[in-house]
């Protein structure tokens, strides 16, 4: 029931931690695990701290980026403790489970876990459409990325007994546009903006960034990306016409 539902660790750096993750996901009945570049694994450490759940650590998926890991995923939410510059639309773990495991059912998904330091960058947040805070003490918010894990596989779990199908209108005729969907997507519209002589160099990051911010947050399907790719197109032989 969970297996749709990926937990994706970022350059992980001690294998204590990853074998920790797998016995917090196998509590809550998940195993869809991926590591995006860990600095040591496989690792005895691992094995040891997973302590039992080491079936959890032979089927992860070891992967060299964050792209690679998220491609297939229709919904991507990255876990983060820290205030950005940009904000994200951000959900707490109660709520992504109840957009997870009750309204959005059948969607791929992935949870983003960063580096046990420095946690998740803002070019990996760009590829999100949620940020995932955890509700916490505010003078000492520095949760071990296994205690992370496990509160939001806890939420997922407990909600998957809650499931229902509510009817409304079209919705879920269409697929969600996968991560490399949408990734497809932002290079055309960054195309066709420069094209049209809208992107300058020096803003080019930033209004990217908020244009990410802007459809991550709508969360599109993919013949709404098909619409909108088709107008980019229109506009791009346009501006070549003239």
């Amino acid at each position: 029931m969970l297996s749709h539902i990926k937990i994706v660790l970022v350059e992980t750096t001690h294998p204590g931690n990853i074998g920790a993750v797998a016995r917090a996901m196998k509590n809550m009945k998940m195993n869809n695990l991926w590591l995006v570049s860990p600095k040591i694994f496989p690792s005895a450490d691992a094995t040891s701290r997973a302590s039992g759940a080491d079936d959890v650590l032979a089927k992860a998926t070891v992967c060299r980026s964050l792209r690679e890991a998220i491609a297939d995923c229709q919904l991507v939410l990255g876990a983060s403790a820290r205030c950005r510059t940009i904000s994200w639309p951000e959900m707490t773990p109660r709520q992504c489970a109840e957009k997870v495991m009750i309204n959005e059912p059948d969607q791929k998904v992935a949870i983003i876990f960063g580096r046990e330091n420095s946690g998740l960058k803002n070019h990996e947040l760009d590829l999100c459409h949620f940020l995932l805070r955890i509700p916490c003490n505010r003078e000492y918010s520095s949760l071990n990325i296994a205690a992370a894990v496990q509160v939001v596989c806890y939420e997922l779990f407990v909600a998957s007994d809650m499931q229902e199908t509510v009817a409304n209108g079209d919705k879920g005729e269409c697929p969600l546009a996968t991560a490399m969907q949408m990734e497809s997507f932002y290079a055309h519209l960054y195309q066709t903006l420069t094209d049209i002589g809208f992107m300058h160099p020096d803003k080019s990051k930033s209004i990217m960034r908020r244009l990410r911010r802007i459809y991550n947050r709508i969360q599109l399907d993919t013949k709404e990306l098909d619409i909108l790719r088709g107008i980019l197109r229109m506009s791009q032989n346009h501006q070549r016409s003239d």
